[in-house]
């Protein structure tokens, strides 16, 4: 099939079923549709080479990423891929594996590609330097933020998150809440202890990313008055559950246990499931890609774009029925 048949079909000229086809020009919406219903009832696909040298793009994005395991670029892709998806446009993932000297090859071998844009991610929520400086194309930072104003970036409301953990367990009516969380030195763990603080009955406990730490920090918690604790993450959580079931803390009855992340192999596997702060990986990479499409026409958004977290509620607060997005 070829745009004639289109054409002919739709009873339009050639030039018409370009435009229609296209998304240019000034058409009636009916004449528009008309032959779109016309190029899907004849099976006509554009071709795409011909496209791209018309309009001098790729219909490609490039995406750099850091996070080797893909816990947080594999979400944030997919949420990239159903946006950029309705513009019939692919993405390129490049695993830099936080090697500076990789994530510079990878963003030579993907400007030589010509993408027509680039989004940037990791598995730390932390400011890091610029991609480079007078890139041909625009650049999107998701998750992981830049240090320049100028850049783009999305990222989670890592503290607004803490808060609705915290206000969760106030609301439950505990009143003795303890934070323990990942390394001091890390922003998220920063972040969220930050944000919690006020409701703590006594300072956070900082230690690793782990379920061993969380086992370890529950142990050391035991000779304590507590009746609630807010994990920085789900992996804590979990070492937290375990160790109180395994003392004999009944959770949620004596203890209620939140984490952070709601990474499904971890909340769903923990007995009981494990309420935890969901990040949106795959909505921040929906808007990810939404800001890097209106910088590819002309429409940049510069500065930081901040998305909020939500709260899923299981059994470790007592919830009852089924999980409940907050």
């Amino acid at each position: 099939m070829t745009i004639r048949d289109v054409a002919a079909a739709a009873g339009v000229s050639v030039g018409t079923a370009s435009k229609a086809l296209n998304d240019r020009g000034t058409l009636r919406a009916e004449t528009r549709q008309r032959v779109r219903d016309a190029a899907d009832r004849l099976g006509f696909e554009a071709n795409a080479v011909a496209r791209t040298l018309k309009a001098g793009r790729t219909y490609t994005v490039g995406m750099i990423t850091t996070d080797s395991i893909g816990r947080f670029s594999i979400p944030l892709m997919l949420g990239a891929e159903d946006a950029l998806g309705a513009g019939q446009m692919s993405v390129l993932l490049c695993d830099a594996r936080d090697d500076p000297i990789r994530e510079q090859y990878y963003l030579r071998t993907l400007l030589t590609r010509r993408v027509d844009g680039i989004v940037v991610t990791g598995r730390r929520a932390q400011a890091r330097p610029p991609l480079g400086t007078d890139l041909p194309v625009p650049v999107v930072y998701a998750f992981v933020s830049s240090t320049d104003p100028s850049d783009c970036s999305v990222v989670p409301d890592e503290a607004g998150g803490a808060l609705k953990a915290v206000e969760h367990l106030q609301a439950i009516g505990r009143r003795r809440i303890v934070h323990v969380t990942g390394p001091e030195h890390h922003s998220s763990a920063q972040v969220r202890a930050g944000a919690a603080v006020p409701a703590l009955s006594r300072p956070p406990l900082f230690g690793e990313w782990s379920e061993a730490w969380g086992r370890q920090a529950a142990a050391m918690l035991l000779a304590e008055d507590f009746d609630a604790v807010f994990a920085g993450s789900d992996q804590i959580a979990r070492g937290i559950a375990d160790t109180l079931r395994t003392a004999g803390r009944r959770v949620p009855d004596d203890v209620a246990v939140i984490g952070f992340d709601n990474w499904d192999v971890m909340v769903t596997a923990s007995q009981p499931p494990l309420s935890s702060v969901d990040m949106d990986l795959d909505g921040l990479g929906r808007t990810a890609a939404n800001l890097l499409l209106a910088a590819i026409n002309g429409e940049p958004a510069p500065g930081r774009h901040v998305r909020p977290c939500r709260l899923v509620l299981r059994e470790s607060t007592a919830t009852a029925g089924p999980v409940r997005p907050v």
